[in-house]
């Protein structure tokens, strides 16, 4: 089993930063694919930012220049610096990752979310 945590979250002015983390945990061997997708109010869920299987890094159009995600392996972490922050990021961020576990099995784990509001 493989829990993923985000954390950091809150609520801030516009203009202002938040960083988000996110830790994977339990019987991990590898995170591949890893990243942050966000779910807007009465909107669908869409990617932030990811770190795709071959170690490459894809933004959303939106959050480029803006937004900055890192990962340290050694930890099965991964944060999301998000700066210039404006209201339309207000939503729930969701760590997403794509895990081998010990057994040699992948599966894909979602976190449970982190509620980020950007007030005007």
């Amino acid at each position: 089993q493989v829990q993923l945590v985000e954390s950091g979250g809150g609520l801030v002015q516009a203009g202002g930063s938040l960083r988000l983390s996110c830790v994977a945990s339990g019987s991990i061997f590898r995170l591949n694919a890893v990243g942050w997708y966000r779910q807007p109010p009465e909107k669908q869920r869409e990617l932030v930012a990811t770190f795709t299987r071959g170690g490459n890094i894809i933004y959303a159009n939106s959050v480029k220049g803006r937004f900055t995600i890192s990962r340290d392996n050694a930890k099965n972490t991964v944060w999301l610096q998000m700066n210039s922050l404006n209201p339309e990021d207000t939503a729930i961020y969701y760590c997403n990752a794509d895990v081998t576990t010990l057994r040699g099995q992948t599966y894909e784990y979602w976190g449970q979310g982190t509620q980020v509001t950007v007030s005007s």
